[in-house]
């Protein structure tokens, strides 16, 4: 492993050091991080940008919507407008990915985003009894050609807050519409959705909560990482590191998460090298990744089964049948959206009733200001 002279290793731990001391909360980070990013986007020309494909009709009542799902080449774009979060553009494995539309206005109301699960999940485990064997090549296979989840569930705003929109794409994601399109795409059965709420600790509830049948909450993810550094940030860390490494990138061009893991490399590198020289700098930089560990909050997991009843036995190989539950007709889509329309049309009188509905389209740009934690 690379080992730096002491004066480097105190150079760099400041500059993470320095860098983690801005937050006191995820949303901290997370504003700062879509701050930059959205400081190297172009502006858009009045009328010509793309939120001005958001969903804007707040008169509108939700008995009177109607949606459709599509698969449109300008998705990063829109979402980059409207997500708090930082958006992976590639993510290993299977994806599917939907803007929402509201078909009436024809305007933007959503963004979907199907992916492979992760491999570990403590509340999965607990639901199937055990971890996955990875061992196993059967296991993982009928894993693989079982389970999907939703990387991206995001409304727009303020149509998620006027008319529940996280618990329409939530939705719309344990239909069976949903879980047919994949099915024809990958040629395979799928039975299981997960997905994980946006903040944890920092928030009792989530958007996900009151859906049963279709989704179930099951637990809370571990959280022991540290959030990524920025962009710009690391990009100059990159370059240092691979100086004093004599041009050699830190990890593999082709590694899976590559800057997750070239980031680990760095840390441990910085490490290594402060207790080698006995640098009193090894303490506050040990403590710095502590607080940042605390950043990154433990997730509200939930699961869907699509109206299967014995999904937990057929993901541990005890069936090779799925069983329909006697609610398997309530997760069609149509069904859906009337269950959404019943509890949006009430959660939008209330709203419009104590003057709290919303009406002023939230997008990110390098001068917003929007509440990110709600």
């Amino acid at each position: 492993m690379l080992l730096l002279s002491k004066q480097d290793a105190e150079y760099v731990g400041q500059i993470f050091i320095d860098y983690y001391a801005n937050f006191d909360r995820i949303d901290d980070y997370l504003r700062k991080v879509k701050l930059e990013k959205m400081s190297d986007r172009p502006a858009s020309l009045f009328g010509m940008g793309p939120e001005d494909d958001m969903f804007q009709d707040f008169t509108m009542r939700p008995e009177d919507m109607e949606f459709a799902c599509r698969e449109v080449s300008l998705y990063d774009d829109y979402i980059d407008i409207v997500a708090s979060q930082m958006i992976q553009k590639s993510i290993p494995g299977k994806t599917l990915k939907w803007v929402v539309y509201e078909t009436n206005t024809n305007k933007i109301v959503g963004f979907i985003r199907f992916g492979s699960p992760t491999i570990n999940s403590k509340p999965r485990n607990e639901f199937l009894g055990k971890p996955l064997n990875t061992l196993d090549k059967d296991v993982m296979k009928r894993f693989n050609d079982s389970a999907i989840m939703g990387f991206n569930i995001i409304p727009t705003q303020p149509f998620g807050f006027n008319y529940l929109g996280g618990k329409l794409l939530a939705g719309i994601c344990n239909s069976h519409f949903a879980r047919d399109t994949l099915n024809k795409k990958y040629d395979t059965e799928f039975c299981m959705f997960e997905t994980t709420s946006l903040y944890g600790t920092s928030k009792s509830t989530s958007m996900y909560d009151g859906m049963k049948p279709f989704l179930r909450f099951i637990g809370l993810t571990d959280s022991d990482f540290v959030p990524s550094i920025n962009d710009d940030k690391y990009a100059y860390l990159k370059d240092w590191f691979e100086n004093k490494n004599n041009g050699v990138s830190l990890v593999h061009d082709d590694a899976s998460s590559r800057k997750l893991k070239t980031q680990h490399k760095m840390i441990s590198i910085i490490r290594n090298s402060l207790t080698k020289h006995h640098s009193e700098m090894y303490n506050p930089f040990k403590q710095c990744f502590i607080n940042a560990k605390n950043l990154t909050e433990q997730k509200r997991q939930y699961l869907g089964t699509y109206g299967f009843k014995n999904v937990k036995d057929y993901l541990n190989l005890e069936t090779d049948t799925l069983e329909k539950n006697i609610n398997y007709d309530r997760f069609e889509y149509d069904s859906i959206i009337t269950w959404w329309k019943k509890h949006a049309g009430k959660r939008y009188e209330n709203l419009k009733r104590d003057g709290r509905l919303r009406t002023e389209l939230e997008v990110w740009s390098k001068n917003s200001n929007i509440d990110i934690i709600r």
